[in-house]
């Protein structure tokens, strides 16, 4: 099972410090050698984000920074474990405080989608994987 690990908190403006990241570093590096890391990243400042709105054929565009938000999205993890118990164990071991709220959600997989995704689209799902896995 794949998951999406999202982790909010309240724009500092500052990278994180060198303790932070080595903390980070080190249950980062945990993850990929034992496989159940696939991709992790970091956000930069709202201030360099736009916020997009569709309803119907109007499109709205709002660049930030977000002020209004008192939490947004830092960065996010996806990882590979055997069930939600597992993830969320992982998950106790990220070293955030302070109020930092972590959201993990359950990815979607093929088999999930039931006999909607037919034969053809579970073939063009599999191969545009492939081309992103080759590219990343």
């Amino acid at each position: 099972m794949r998951f999406l690990s999202i982790y909010k908190h309240a724009e500092r403006g500052t990278a994180p410090t060198q303790e932070e990241m080595a903390t980070m570093g080190a249950l980062i590096e945990e993850g990929m050698k034992s496989g159940w890391l696939i991709a992790t990243e970091g956000c930069l400042p709202s201030a360099l984000g736009a916020r997009v709105r569709r309803d119907g054929t109007k499109l709205s565009v709002v660049d930030g920074p977000f002020t209004e938000a008192k939490e947004i999205v830092a960065g996010y993890w996806v990882w590979e474990c055997a069930s939600r118990d597992e993830a969320l164990e992982w998950l106790k071991r990220a070293p955030f405080d302070g109020g930092v709220e972590i959201e993990l959600r359950q990815v979607f997989e093929a088999e999930d989608f039931g006999e909607e995704l037919t034969p053809e689209l579970r073939e063009t799902n599999a191969r545009l994987r492939e081309q992103a896995a080759q590219q990343g």
